[in-house]
C-alpha cells in the first residue's frame, strides 16, 4: 500500500501501531513544529485509579515555534523514575510484564538528548517485539499536503474523539478491567505486557485492510 505519515510518539497508542500493520513504507515527520498536548511527548497508561497520562518534560530551542527534531528533553525532573514507576505499579501484575519489562527499562535509565531519537529508539524496540518488517525513515522536509500517502500526523490526538476508518478496536484483558472496565486506544505497552505474543494477532484484527 501507499506511504502513511505519523508524527513522532512516546510508546504510541495501540491505533498509531495497527498502521505499521497496514502500510509497508512508514514516515516520520521531522521537520514540523512542536505541538504540545499530543502523543509526541507523552502516552496514556491504564493504573488503578483509572487512564493514566505520562508527559515527557522538553525544552524547546525557540519561541513560540520550535522544529520537532529540535526539541530536546528535560531532565531538570526525575522524569524517568517516576515513569517507571508509575508503569511497574500498573503492570507489575500483567501476564507478560517480566517478559519484556527488561527490554524497555533501560530507557528509564539512559539519557536521550532529543525527544524524536529517544522515541525513534523505543519505536524500534517495540516494533522488534512485534516481528514488525517495515520501512520507517524520517522525512526529508516538511510538506503540508501530503499526495502519495496517508496523513495521521495530526489526527492521532488524545483529544480527539476517534474516527479513523482503517482502524478497529478489539477488546482484550486488562490488569484492572474488572474495576474500571476496558480502556480502548492506551499505549502499545498496555497490549504488550497483558497479551504479549498474542498482540500481533489483535493488531491485525484492529488493522482495517
Amino acid at each position: 500500500m501507499n506511504s502513511v505519515i505519523l508524527s513522532t510518539s512516546y510508546l504510541p497508542p495501540i491505533q498509531y501501531i495497527s498502521k505499521l500493520f497496514l502500510y509497508n513504507n512508514i514516515i516520520i515527520e521531522n521537520d514540523e513544529n512542536y505541538n504540545k498536548q499530543t502523543y509526541r511527548n507523552r502516552c496514556e497508561i491504564y493504573g488503578a485509579n483509572g487512564r493514566q497520562t505520562l508527559s515527557i518534560p522538553v525544552k524547546l530551542k525557540q519561541r513560540p515555534k520550535c522544529k520537532i527534531k529540535d526539541v530536546k528533553i528535560d531532565y531538570s525532573m526525575n522524569w524517568q523514575k517516576n515513569h517507571w514507576k508509575s508503569i511497574e505499579s500498573a503492570y507489575k501484575n500483567s501476564p507478560f510484564f517480566e517478559f519484556y519489562c527488561d527490554d524497555f527499562l533501560p530507557f528509564y535509565k539512559l539519557k536521550y538528548n532529543y525527544l524524536i531519537d529517544y522515541n525513534y529508539k523505543l519505536l524500534n524496540t517495540i516494533i522488534c517485539n512485534l516481528e514488525i518488517n517495515n520501512t520507517i525513515r524520517f522525512s526529508d522536509k516538511y510538506r503540508k499536503d501530503i499526495n502519495d500517502s496517508y496523513d495521521y500526523r495530526y489526527t492521532i490526538q488524545p483529544k480527539l474523539t476517534l474516527k479513523d476508518n482503517s482502524f478497529n478496536e478489539v477488546k482484550y484483558t486488562q490488569v484492572f478491567d474488572t474495576k474500571h472496565g476496558f480502556m480502548p486506544n492506551l499505549s502499545i505497552i498496555d497490549l504488550i505486557f497483558n497479551e504479549g505474543p498474542n498482540s500481533i494477532s489483535i493488531l491485525n484484527r484492529c488493522t482495517k485492510k
